[in-house]
């Protein structure tokens, strides 16, 4: 008799593989079992060779909707002493059996698998829940093989269910026998439940005090009546906690907004269906394709004519962000309310990670929201919502995190990566705000949750526990090698130093516009290109404040060929809340005024147009330029994001950034629907012998332009498009000099529309061909999954 032992890796635990398996062999007559094994699943079949690849074949053919194979190994057996039949490589027993089993799950194995994401619930689901008859008819932690949290409850692997949070709700007689026949759609569903043995929801007021204790009670029911009064409530799901208040109305949201300190950052809404959304909002079919997705990420959609929200939502912005219930807590909201949408906003202090914890949602909330409706089931990985937009029908992730982590990149066909040792296991830790970090294993780059700003204690420490949770997840018990940010202050750099030491591993340390490029070009399987790099900040080579580049990388090193023009910053940071200070040091640096030497004339202008961006005004104004002649307490930039606020200040549409990136937001949206009758043409330069688009002219012209009184929305239009061409021209000059066909682009910027096509007409009306992230994030979520690929090319060199 020949045995087969099969190791198949890849999404394969949690999501009904192993009764999968057992009734394919079943219904091949096969002997065997099935069991999972660390992070993998083995199986073991007592047959000829022929039967085995037929099996295989049908497994692929009939693998569960939600599973996804990355690899499956054959390994033939010497029945007599269980040796590999090819190299005599010893074994784990092999237990014989009679018939086909599903045997109990062994830690014996560390390969390279991983549990899905959490995936929104199912039809089947919803079926039930919506069935009087059903013993979870409105029941709203319902889940199956198909659907439901898996990340969030996690604690280790094998994925059995004594190893999640659902281990403190034992089972009922009735959800056992579900959970213990291969033939049910529960079987070994971790997460399965009802009424009689699940979690449960309780709704407290302000001062902690629950209400409705009655067991007969609907603390759902009662808490949308809440909402439907204008109350704002702290609602905890499957990966955090929202706040959720009526969209209709203004009080709720302003109310919202005081007590948060978020006087205009747009907040994100759930809407009941699809049919709800198209009543305020524009949905193309790719936008459609995704707010029905298993993943159910917000979608930034348009708003359309017909937009009847409070002004107070999304203020002076175009578009809004949008989601579809993806939990059945969610669905459940939308049986008790008329109102088309609710806010949900992430419940956390701003910069800190949202709150996971009952206690800490009622200590810290407190004050902040109206009453609370908690339940009692532990959130082990918090996990915020993913943001997607789509700029000219290509997608673009905004942030990568519920529905897609932690589903790993494969980067095993990557050139750079060749030849490293598949037991080389590296950690990127990112930048400092928009964290994520990214371990790096056997050819797989497993990327995290989204974690924020690590320049808060707290979400400092949520990295941390973070990192410890996915490294037991994916059984790494052992760090090769750590990347992290040239930026020798940020608090990821200092983590990195530590961890360096714990482990006895080298650091790496990786520039930050490299690392956007590393990913851009793995996201096109591609290990050379010409990209543009345009967004705030990163941290330069020669210290300076980099943010508008063009770079070469063949992924292990890179070249800065361009730049937009370094611009002074007047008091620094300081600069990126109040961009009125960036706007009178461009136009000071302008060749106008360097060469008519009329100060005077500047200072007048700012002061008649633009003094109410200066917190002291007048005073403030003499100071900014003295400033600048002087060069004390400025910094050097050439950053993308600075020029367009400068813009937007110049245009009288955003004059202090209340939230990031809110100038350019406003600026794009203010732009939007122009006709483009007014053209702006670049003009360059060199700076120490490198190529630079003159930035200060464009604002000079914007301001001519201004003074002649033409229409404002032209004016914000042709600006940006300046920008889009000269960085374009600038990258296709070089894609000519070092003769590479691609060109790419990437960072924060490049989430605008207008930007971004016409960056993209430009490349390609000159013969080259365009790339764009494809399933990362040109900002700054997926800044450690290129500081892992360039770290590790360079050991490995």
């Amino acid at each position: 008799m020949k045995i087969a032992r099969i190791l198949v890796q890849g999404i394969v635990q949690g999501v009904g593989f192993r009764p999968t398996v057992y009734r394919i062999a079943n219904a091949l007559n096969m002997a065997g079992y099935v069991r999972n094994l660390g992070n993998v699943v083995e199986i073991v079949l007592f047959e000829n060779e022929d039967n085995v690849n037929n099996f295989i074949k049908t497994l692929k053919n009939k693998c569960p909707p939600i599973a996804k194979i990355n690899s499956i190994e054959i390994n033939w057996i010497d029945e007599k002493n269980e040796k590999d039949r090819k190299g005599g490589k010893k074994l784990e027993h092999i237990e014989i059996q009679d018939g086909f089993n599903i045997l109990e799950s062994s830690s014996n194995f560390s390969g390279a698998s991983v549990i899905p994401p959490d995936l929104a619930v199912c039809d089947n689901c919803l079926d039930e829940m919506n069935d009087q008859n059903n013993r979870r008819y409105k029941y709203p932690f319902t889940a199956c093989t198909d659907c439901g949290p898996r990340f969030t409850l996690i604690e280790s692997v094998p994925y059995d269910r004594s190893r999640t949070t659902m281990d403190e709700f034992p089972l009922c007689y009735e959800c056992n026998t579900e959970y213990e026949n291969p033939s049910d759609r529960r079987y070994h569903a971790e997460a399965s439940c009802c009424k009689n043995c699940g979690p449960s929801l309780k709704l407290f007021d302000k001062d902690r005090k629950e209400l409705i204790p009655n067991k007969k009670s609907n603390p759902l029911k009662e808490g949308v009546s809440l909402l439907n009064d204008g109350k704002i409530l702290a609602i905890k799901g499957i990966g955090g906690t929202h706040l959720v208040a009526k969209v209709t109305e203004d009080n709720p949201i302003k109310k919202l907004r005081k007590r948060l300190n978020r006087p205009n950052q747009p907040f994100a809404v759930m809407s009941p269906n699809l049919e709800t959304i198209k009543k305020f909002a524009e949905v193309s079919k790719l936008e459609m394709n995704s707010l029905l997705s298993k993943e159910r990420p917000i979608v930034v959609l348009k708003k359309n004519d017909k937009y009847g929200f409070s002004e107070f939502l999304a203020p002076e912005l175009h578009n809004i962000g949008v989601m579809l219930p993806y939990s059945p807590l969610h669905h459940l909201i939308f049986d008790y309310t008329e109102e088309p949408a609710f806010i949900m906003t992430s419940a956390n202090i701003p910069g800190e990670p949202m709150m996971i914890k009952n206690k800490e949602i009622l200590s810290s909330l407190y004050g902040i929201a109206d009453y609370f409706l908690l339940h009692n089931r532990k959130i082990i990985n918090r996990c915020d919502d993913s943001v997607i937009r789509y700029r000219n029908n290509e997608l673009s992730f905004i942030r990568r995190s519920r529905g897609y982590v932690p589903e790993p990149y494969d980067l095993s066909n990557l050139n750079s990566l060749k030849g490293l040792k598949s037991n080389f296991n590296v950690l990127a830790l990112g930048p400092e705000l928009d964290v994520t970090f990214t371990l790096q294993k056997q050819g797989l780059a497993y990327v995290s949750q989204h974690i924020g700003n690590t320049n808060k204690f707290k979400t400092y420490e949520f990295l941390q526990e973070a990192i410890k949770n996915m490294m037991n997840i994916t059984k790494t018990e052992k760090l090769d090698l750590i990347a992290c940010d040239m930026h020798p202050q940020f608090f990821t750099t200092r983590l990195a130093r530590g961890m360096g030491e714990k482990f006895n591993c080298p650091v790496v340390p990786v520039q930050h516009h490299h690392a956007h490029g590393a990913v851009l070009a793995i996201d096109n399987s591609i290990d050379e290109l010409i990209f543009i790099a345009a967004d705030g900040v990163g941290y330069g080579e020669d210290g300076t404040a980099w943010g508008g580049e063009i770079l070469y990388t063949d992924l292990t090193n890179y070249e800065r060929l361009a730049s937009l023009e370094p611009q002074k910053m007047p008091g620094g940071d300081i600069s990126t809340k109040y961009p009125a200070r960036m706007l009178a040091s461009i136009l000071y640096n302008s060749d106008y005024y360097k060469e008519s030497k009329i100060e005077s004339e500047l200072e007048n202008i700012l002061i008649s147009n633009y003094s109410y961006y200066f917190q002291h005004k007048e005073i403030e104004i003499k100071n900014v330029l003295n400033q600048i002649k002087s060069n004390l307490n400025v910094q050097i930039t050439t950053s993308t994001g600075r020029i367009l606020d400068s813009i937007s200040a110049a245009l009288n549409i955003c004059g202090k950034r209340t939230y990031e990136g809110e100038c350019s937001m406003k600026l794009e949206s203010y732009a939007y629907g122009a006709n483009g009758d007014i053209t702006i043409q670049p003009k360059f330069k060199k700076v120490d012998n490198r190529p630079v688009l003159d930035t200060s002219q464009i604002l000079i012209d914007i301001m001519d332009l201004i003074k002649e009184r033409k229409n404002k929305k032209e004016i914000a239009y042709a600006g940006q498009v300046a920008i889009s061409e000269g960085l374009a021209k600038l990258a296709v000059d070089a894609a000519e000099k070092v003769g590479i066909d691609y060109i790419g682009a990437t960072g924060g910027v490049f989430y605008n529309e207008a930007i971004t096509l016409a960056t993209k007409q430009y490349i390609e009306k000159e013969g080259f061909k365009f790339i764009q992230h494809r399933n990362s994030c040109a900002g700054d979520g997926s800044i450690s999954l290129g500081q892992a690929i360039i770290a590790s090319s360079k050991i490995k060199k």
